[in-house]
């Protein structure tokens, strides 16, 4: 199931052996996985008894394999670069390590620090770490915008061991001599592609150049190229690189794809149709307004909707992710802000309203189905006019299919995970 490989680009990583297939389950970041035959403990791997205990507690006591792979080494101080898709167990992955090599902070002065492109992630990374942490007698705490800085300056003035947090927000707090870096020994990159995708490459550049006595950089990611590969080229030192994505997510075989050509004039009403039929819909616009726009035209086609995107306060984005996650939203529409980062369980339906300008953007959205072995659907509605732009997007992801023309009364949208081709 899993492969390891040196990674291009990248002269001085290491790379180790194959992992087994898939059988148990694991939870990372509130999603459930599935885990190695015949998967280590995290005893076994180093971890103490006391955080071992907390994992067992919530239902997880074998490793995953990128666990299993990165653990170790990142116990052993050594700098690591893992390739893992969202929901592969990465955020234990780096967690726990972290938090069994952190030390109690100062003032204003913490000892590790997590950074993600995304509020969101912020806060499912400071979920997961929190209760681990406490075994330890260590305190997490997160940091981001659209919140009061005021209670940030305060949290990190009675002091924060491990701070996990966005770019932007923690520059702020360092510009305001809030937070102070020099203590900082181990610092985590998590999903550094869509960091570099969102352009925090700069401000990512200006955290590590403040980090005077870092020994230890964690970097995890879906992907390894671009920026991401020269922030590894001149911070990570002789990285060991554990790769456990075989092929793309495009490429899962629980992921059944369809593309569907729509008109402009019933292209709302079919993606209602599919918000009627799924349990739990999460649809991609690429503006948001568009997704304001769309949230609107499935309400008065009696579909319950919601929108997520950056124009939102934070407080009103975790009230409908919550909704959303409890059921009580048919679908949730939302621009690229959550594509990446998001861990929502049990999303059967993934519908890119607006197909991606990128194929990277096709990959992350799409990944957030079809997860830990489940099974999902990915829609992409394309407008004739489009026709060429969906050849160039199954071209890059290894796909070729013709767009299947629908209409809102196909009575096959109602259940697309039953759906069979005509002539089939």
């Amino acid at each position: 199931m899993t492969q390891v490989s040196h990674q291009p680009g990248i002269e001085d990583a290491t790379t180790s052996d194959p992992e087994a297939p898939h059988t148990a389950v694991q939870q990372d970041a509130g999603t459930i996985a599935a885990a190695p035959a015949e998967a280590p403990s995290f005893v076994s791997l180093g971890i103490s008894a006391e955080v071992a205990a907390v994992l067992a507690a919530q239902g997880i006591e074998t490793a995953f394999p990128i666990q299993a792979k990165s653990i170790p080494d990142a116990l052993a101080g050594k700098d690591v670069c893992g390739k893992a898709r969202t929901g592969q167990g990465k955020t234990l992955a780096f967690g726990l390590p972290l938090v069994e090599r952190s030390k109690r902070g100062r003032s204003r002065r913490p000892r590790a620090l997590v950074l993600t492109p995304t509020r969101e992630l912020a806060v499912q990374v400071g979920d997961v770490l929190a209760p681990l942490a406490e075994a330890k007698d260590l305190r997490v705490d997160t940091f981001y915008g659209g919140t009061s800085i005021g209670r940030q300056i305060e949290a990190l003035r009675t002091g924060i061991d491990i701070v996990v947090g966005t770019p932007g927000r923690l520059i702020d707090l360092v510009e305001r001599n809030a937070l102070n870096l020099d203590d900082v020994r181990t610092i985590v990159v998590d999903e550094a592609d869509r960091m570099c995708d969102m352009g925090f490459f700069p401000q990512v550049e200006f955290i590590f150049q403040r980090l005077k006595h870092r020994e230890q950089t964690l970097l995890f990611s879906a992907t390894l190229d671009g920026q991401v590969n020269h922030l590894i080229k001149i911070y990570l030192r002789e990285p060991v690189y554990h790769d456990v994505v075989v092929g793309d997510d495009a490429d899962n075989t629980e992921m059944r794809q369809f593309f569907f050509q729509v008109t402009r004039h019933n292209k709302s009403n079919v993606a209602a149709a599919i918000g009627r039929g799924g349990d739990k819909v999460l649809m991609f616009t690429r503006t948001k307004r568009g997704a304001d726009m769309l949230v609107k035209q499935l309400e008065r086609e009696g579909v319950q909707a919601a929108a997520i995107h950056g124009d939102r306060r934070q407080e009103s984005r975790e009230r409908e992710l919550a909704r959303f996650s409890d059921g009580k939203l048919d679908v949730l529409v939302a621009t690229n802000v959550a594509a990446r980062g998001l861990h929502i369980e049990g999303i059967d339906v993934v519908v890119h309203y607006d197909p991606p300008e990128d194929p990277k953007d096709y990959v992350h959205r799409s990944g957030r189905t079809a997860r830990a072995g489940k099974e999902g659907v990915v829609v992409t509605l394309a407008l004739p006019s489009e026709s060429f732009d969906m050849w160039l997007l199954q071209r890059e992801i290894g796909m070729s299919t013709e767009p299947t023309p629908v209409r809102p009364d196909d009575p096959r949208l109602a259940d697309l995970s039953a759906w069979i081709d005509e002539g089939a």
